[in-house]
């Protein structure tokens, strides 16, 4: 009925594109709330105005709670289809939704094909058609089942609901009674607190009068001690009051009282002739009497203060004799400060004298020591001139004998000599040169590689006109050889301060040249076999580092190492009787470099930095005759070893990674790892894996470690890459579908980062080629050589103020750099105006970041951002990225937030912003140009979604709480800037 209400519009087929969404928009309420988006989407798809993509956005964003809000999000897609996209929602609506078709439109629906569409042909309409009626005659017959299984449990919920309702029944009758019992309870626990409650007033009660009965003895016990003290102190003042009063008595009877009885009786005298005398003479004595009288009562006073000044007297005393007890306190305490010193400088001047004893026996040892090598090796010389005079003597014998002897002794050693002078057919007796000594040769100024004749070169004893030896001489010699190795290595032991002896690994072949019979003689760039090294060479320990030879066939089985990247790589074990443990190789000694000849190559490896992984690889690689640079570390190695004992470290590596692609989660505790996440790895080579590292996850803010796990190791990882890129190349179907999913979740799949940029991959152990360095050739392969790299070492850092913030793409960065600046806190970076000769003056020392496009000499500095950065604030750079660089350089670190931007973002921020209409595609082309750069920063970035935000207000928003939460993070680097 409803649809006969509703005017009748003009053709659908001559209607515009205007006319038709405004038809649909006037009817969106009424659309919204009758059509499911699930029942159209298949035509819509057949009509090709809805992608794949928009129906899972559709069906399956979070954002979309319901179904109203679905149906107004397709209509919203399909706004975008324009006109097409009106023909088919109305033709679908025809289909599927007939009433809500009239009710729109007008119009009946038509089961003719659509004339004025033109989107569909009838074949495939026809086809899509019976599709619908045969999934629609499926789920009918599925319905009907489902309708006969509804009834038989519906049946079977009856029978279950009267047993239901019996057994409410039977509980019915136990809760009342479980209510009678529990009222009854509650009765009784009511008396049963009550009696708690007056049982506990009495406790109260008991222990208050137990309270003030300890109070009152304690205020008795008080009161009697204070009695005890009064009685004290009274029988104390009367006892000495009653001396004091004996003291005076005596003193005044000792003192005064012989005389007061002479003066008395003196005065009755007196008074007795007085009573005799004249009247006159009455009044004089009467006078008399009263001085006498008056000087005694002088006489008084001054003995009252006498007393007082005694009691003065008294009580200064015993004021000083208690300040005598503070001084001699004092003077105890002081004496035995003094004592202590004078005890602690005792011992430290005998350990100073034991120290002293100690190194001068050692260099006395030292001196006799290398008195003992001089005059060892002055002997030998001595024994050598000996030999050599023997040797002279045999050969003059050889001389004289007959021409055939001699003929055949030339065939049988024909040999060429250095000096042109000289000849072997002459076989006369040339005059030899005096012995002499030279210095000893480093054997590391020699390449492996070098040939017999510069070890000959490097010999101690020449001659360039001997006759060459016999072969027992050459025996000997080789005798002689050795017992001067067991010696000189024996000696070695006490000098190691000093002298590192090096016993000879070479073979025979080596020691000995061969001699062919077939050949003219020796090469002139050779050596005669006699004129060989006597005794090892020897070098002196330069920077506690030493450098010792060895036959490094299997050299890990010799020995074995732990340690790593943080601590350094130690020698833990050494087999005996190997290579290594005859040279005095032990543990605890840091493996700095090795150094080894490979196909006529002399290679050098350093291990200083690198991890246990690629130092146990560098170790695997050495073959033949290897030189190894240690360093005597012993603390460190113990202290490693304490660590590693009590699991507070699982080994001497530590570094930080960022990952530059994503990993799922496997087997023995593999980490789930996403592109760009920082990691820390602790363990390169963990107990019971060869291809896996040991890594825990970093917290964002803060330096600690979070989950920990296992990952691929860097060529496990790299292999891993190169295969996640060739299936996202080919773009098989399970890749494609994986790359959709986290095309969705907008999680980034790799990070394209190779070594072309860098030089070298700082996680590979450094293998230099000394020939190449030597003769300045630029031929080494791994520097010109181009890898992935699946890890990427990174540093942290900690900005110490506000970091400034960079907006992008450009375009959109512009626009809202303004609108940022006003909010509080942020503030934008000004260009500053330089002249010509302060711009080249800033731009030599890396001061200019960009030029401005506001005027000709206007250009942004460091010094603006810093100026900025000064006050506290958040500096907003209108600037592009080539920035970044500039300012890791001045150890300024921006917040880099890119916003990501889709067709309906980019329209929306235009119709919102007004802005004119190139600028959405501007703006589209911008973000397509800069996004990929992004991988190639040496730091992260922030990346916002495109549907995160509906409006620029809100985009604000959550730009503002991105840079806060940026701001409290950890800055991770890449090293290759520094």
């Amino acid at each position: 009925m409803a649809g006969e209400c509703v005017p009748e519009v003009p053709d659908l087929g001559e209607m515009d594109e205007e006319e038709l969404w405004e038809l649909i928009n006037d009817n969106r309420h009424r659309i919204s709330l009758g059509v499911r988006p699930c029942i159209l989407i298949p035509y819509l798809r057949q009509a090709r105005v809805l992608s794949e993509m928009d129906e899972d956005e559709i069906l399956s964003c979070h954002n979309l709670t319901n179904r109203s809000m679905r149906t107004s999000y397709m209509l919203d897609l399909l706004r975008t289809q324009g006109r097409n996209g009106a023909v088919a929602l109305l033709e679908s609506l025809m289909i599927h939704y007939p009433t809500l078709y009239t009710q729109v439109t007008g119009r009946k629906p038509s089961t003719e094909p659509s004339r004025f569409s033109g989107l569909i042909k009838y074949s495939e309409l026809t086809e899509y058609l019976v599709r619908a009626v045969t999934v629609m005659q499926k789920e009918l017959q599925e319905a009907r089942c489902e309708a006969g299984r509804m009834s038989a449990r519906c049946a079977s919920l009856e029978s279950e609901i009267g047993q239901i309702m019996e057994q409410e029944e039977k509980s019915r009758c136990l809760q009342s009674e479980n209510e009678r019992i529990r009222r009854q309870l509650c009765s009784l626990q009511h008396e049963v607190t009550k009696l708690k409650d007056e049982k506990c007033e009495l406790y109260m009660r008991y222990t208050a009068a137990m309270e003030e009965k300890s109070a009152v003895n304690m205020r008795l016990h008080d009161l009697n001690l204070q009695v005890y003290q009064l009685q004290t102190e009274l029988q104390k003042v009367q006892t000495e009051n009653k001396i004091q009063k004996q003291h005076s008595l005596r003193c005044a009877s000792s003192a005064e009282t012989p005389q007061l009885q002479e003066e008395v009786r003196s005065l009755r005298c007196q008074l007795v002739k007085a009573e005799k005398l004249d009247p006159a003479r009455q009044d004089i004595l009467a006078q008399d009497l009263a001085e006498a009288i008056d000087s005694q009562v002088e006489l008084a006073e001054q003995l009252r203060c006498y007393r007082e000044e005694n009691e003065k007297l008294l009580t200064e005393k015993q004021g000083l004799l208690d300040q005598k007890e503070l001084l001699s306190l004092q003077v105890q305490q002081l004496t035995l400060d003094c004592n202590m010193h004078q005890q602690k400088n005792t011992v430290i001047q005998n350990q100073s004298r034991e120290l002293q004893a100690e190194r001068d026996q050692a260099y006395l040892s030292r001196d006799e020591a290398q008195a003992m090598i001089a005059r060892i090796l002055a002997e030998k010389d001595t024994l050598r001139c000996q030999l050599v005079e023997l040797q002279e003597k045999v050969f003059s014998l050889q001389g004289k004998r007959s021409p055939r002897d001699q003929r055949q002794s030339c065939d049988e050693r024909e040999v060429d000599w250095e000096s042109p002078t000289s000849s072997y057919e002459q076989c006369s007796i040339p005059t030899r040169r005096r012995l002499c000594r030279m210095d000893a040769v480093n054997p590391m100024s020699l390449s492996p590689s070098s040939s017999e004749c510069e070890d000959a070169a490097a010999s101690s004893v020449r001659s360039h006109t001997a006759e060459p030896p016999s072969a027992e001489s050459l025996r000997r010699r080789k005798e002689s050889l050795y017992t001067d190795i067991s010696l000189e290595t024996a000696l070695a032991d006490s000098l190691l301060d000093d002298f590192v002896f090096l016993p000879s690994v070479g073979s025979e072949d080596k020691l000995t040249p061969k001699l062919s019979s077939s050949s003219d003689g020796l090469s002139r760039t050779s050596a005669p076999p006699f004129l060989m090294r006597s005794r090892p060479r020897a070098i002196r320990v330069n920077g506690r580092v030493l450098s010792i030879s060895l036959q490094g066939d299997a050299l890990l089985s010799q020995l074995a190492v732990i340690g790593g990247n943080k601590t350094g790589v130690f020698v833990h074990q050494v087999t005996e009787g190997s290579a290594a443990h005859t040279v005095g190789i032990s543990p605890g000694a840091q493996i700095v470099e090795v150094k080894y000849e490979q196909n006529q190559k002399a290679l050098r490896m350093v291990l200083e930095d690198s991890t246990l992984e690629e130092a146990m690889w560098a170790l695997g690689q050495v073959t033949g005759l290897c030189h190894l640079s240690l360093r005597p570390r012993q603390a460190d190695y113990e202290m490693l070893l304490q660590q590693l004992q009590s699991s507070e470290t699982s080994s001497g590596d530590s570094f930080y990674v960022r990952v530059n692609m994503s990993l799922p989660a496997g087997p023995n505790g593999t980490l789930t790892v996403f592109c760009n996440d920082i990691l820390h790895v602790t363990n390169t080579r963990p107990t019971g894996t060869d291809d896996s590292w040991h890594a825990s996850q970093v917290h964002p803010c803060q330096l600690l470690d979070l989950q920990s796990g296992t990952l691929p190791n860097y060529y496990r990882a790299q292999r891993l890459l190169i295969q996640a890129i060739e299936d996202m190349s080919f773009q098989t179907k399970k890749s494609l579908k994986a790359w959709r999913v986290m095309a969705q979740n907008e999680e980034k799949a790799v990070r394209i980062v190779s070594t072309g940029r860098q030089g070298r991959n700082p996680l590979w152990v450094s293998v230099e080629d000394e020939q190449n360095k030597s003769t300045d050739s630029d031929t080494s392969a791994p520097k010109c050589c181009l890898s992935l790299m699946p890890y990427t070492l990174v540093t942290p850092h900690y900005p110490p103020t506000c970091r400034p913030v960079l907006l992008l793409p450009t375009i959109l960065g512009r626009v809202l750099d303004n609108k940022l600046a006003g909010w509080r806190g942020f503030q934008l970076c000004e260009p500053e105006v330089l002249s010509s000769t302060e711009y080249a003056a800033r731009l030599q020392k890396s001061e200019i970041l960009e030029d401005c496009e506001q005027g000709r000499d206007c250009y942004y500095t460091l010094q603006s951002v810093e100026k900025v950065m000064t006050k506290g604030i958040h500096c907003v750079l209108p600037l592009g990225l080539d920035c970044v660089r500039r300012l890791h350089r001045a150890e300024i670190f921006p917040i880099i937030i890119f916003i990501s931007q889709s067709a309906r973002s980019a329209r929306k921020l235009r119709s919102k912003l007004q802005l004119p209409s190139r600028w959405e595609e501007q703006l589209l082309a911008c973000s397509r140009s800069e996004e990929p750069l992004l991988d190639k920063l040496p730091c992260l970035y922030h990346s916002v979604a495109a549907d995160s935000w509906c409006d620029p207000t809100s985009l604000m928003t959550n730009l503002r709480t991105i840079i806060w939460g940026e701001q409290k993070k950890i800055v991770w680097v890449e090293p290759d800037l520094f």
